[in-house]
């Protein structure tokens, strides 16, 4: 017997059947088993069958029963305008496109934006472009536009802009309050190695009324840095890491950037809403330990009880102690990235997914028997903090374009 809490089946056809044998309520619940990344091509086995996974309900089934998540890496190779980022599912090892934003004729190169995902929606903020309408052409713009993937329709929504445009800024997503939260950023482009703007404002997006609020500003300017989210118990503080302020010149003529070695944290109350004072963390590392901070994801499941920060620093990993606010060494990479390429670096299910791309002649460094053909392969090395252990994944890549992990945009969402 079926209770009746069950999640009801998507609206289908009387005479449509999803499951020989099998109520549609059951056979829905079965279906929405089904990895995300492969639906798609689920869709063409039925009538049925591509109803129902064609339901803007299957999502919600999905989420209320959570074991039905999968935990999906979301990957921006390059400007999201001109080349579909795609989605990754590690546990099976499937890719799914998603479709391109919609374009703007006069905007293009688009980078340095962040995206963050909220429940079953994916959100892209900001970055820094060039407009064929300003002048000089080649002066980098900061964006102020905001967007978001509806995966019930399957499409790019365009949200309320930025107060400020940024690029490069610090991002945190406030769970179960359908808060974003902004911070610094500039106008850099990856085009150029330096030059560009600096800020400090501070924005919080109210989803629910689709509208940006001023917050208190940085203590100071700060683009290129980290922001995340840390929670203990009730208690939420919104961290920005690193970055750089202003810049020097050698000689007069090439300029160097002044990366910032301390942080600085915002408390939040009432679920974001209520923002206190911005405090400052000191030093987190020593003259001469490093240049810039590196890579930054955070665990919120860490065996303590409090959230894991790790850092990615070359082919190091280090666990960031806020007692002593140093970063102290996890565990090194096993294999090196090849050539000048670089890792990309995430969290994703209570483990560190470590990502380079392989070409044919790299694929040899996996020591697997199984040949691929030549082209880019996605080579993931995964740690999981907790058993200090490394496992290894290779995937063919379904990527176009070239994916350099220095200039990607990554995160993840549960779909």
């Amino acid at each position: 017997m079926v209770r009746s809490s069950s999640p009801r089946a998507p609206a289908t056809p009387e005479a449509a059947t999803l499951l020989p044998g099998l109520p549609n309520d059951i056979g829905a619940l079965v279906l929405s088993f089904v990895p995300y990344p492969h639906q798609g091509r689920l869709k063409a086995t039925c009538k049925s069958w591509r109803v129902f996974f064609s339901s803007k309900n299957l999502i919600s089934l999905r989420h209320r029963n959570p074991k039905a998540l999968s935990h999906l890496l979301c990957i921006f190779p390059q400007d999201p305008s001109i080349a579909s980022p795609y989605l990754f599912d590690p546990h099976s090892l499937a890719w799914c496109p998603l479709p391109p934003l919609p374009p703007n004729p006069h905007v293009y190169g688009l980078c340095n934006f962040t995206s963050v995902s909220i429940g079953p929606n994916l959100y892209v903020l900001g970055g820094s472009h060039f407009d064929a309408r300003s002048f000089p052409l080649d002066r980098p713009l900061p964006s102020s536009s905001t967007f978001r993937f509806n995966f019930f329709t399957n499409r790019w929504d365009r949200l309320a802009p930025m107060i400020s445009p940024r690029g490069s800024f610090a991002c945190a997503a406030v769970p179960n309050s359908d808060q974003i939260l902004v911070a610094g950023g500039g106008s850099r482009h990856n085009m150029f190695g330096a030059a560009g703007s600096r800020m400090s404002s501070v924005e919080r997006y109210d989803i629910e009324k689709d509208e940006w609020v001023a917050l208190h500003g940085l203590p100071r300017f700060r683009a290129g840095c980290v922001g995340f989210l840390v929670r203990t118990g009730e208690h939420r503080e919104f961290w920005v890491m690193g970055g750089y302020g202003r810049s020097r010149t050698i000689s007069g003529v090439f300029p160097v950037d002044e990366y910032y070695r301390d942080a600085v944290v915002l408390e939040l109350n009432d679920g974001g809403y209520d923002c206190g004072k911005w405090r400052e963390v000191g030093d987190m590392w020593e003259e001469g330990e490093r240049r810039k901070l590196g890579k930054i994801v955070v665990l919120d499941d860490d065996e303590r009880g409090m959230p894991g920060i790790f850092m990615l620093d070359e082919n190091d990993i280090f666990r960031y102690c806020m007692t002593a606010n140093r970063w102290r060494k996890e565990s090194s990479v096993p294999t090196k990235a090849p050539g000048n390429s670089s890792f990309g670096f995430i969290a994703l299910d209570g483990e560190l997914y470590v990502m380079t791309l392989l070409n044919g002649n790299d694929l040899a460094e996996t020591r697997r028997s199984r040949s691929f053909k030549r082209g880019g392969t996605l080579f993931v090395q995964v740690y999981c903090p907790r058993k200090k252990t490394w496992r290894s994944l290779v995937r063919k890549s379904p990527l176009h374009c070239p994916l350099d992990f220095r200039t990607a945009v990554m995160c993840t969402i549960h779909l």
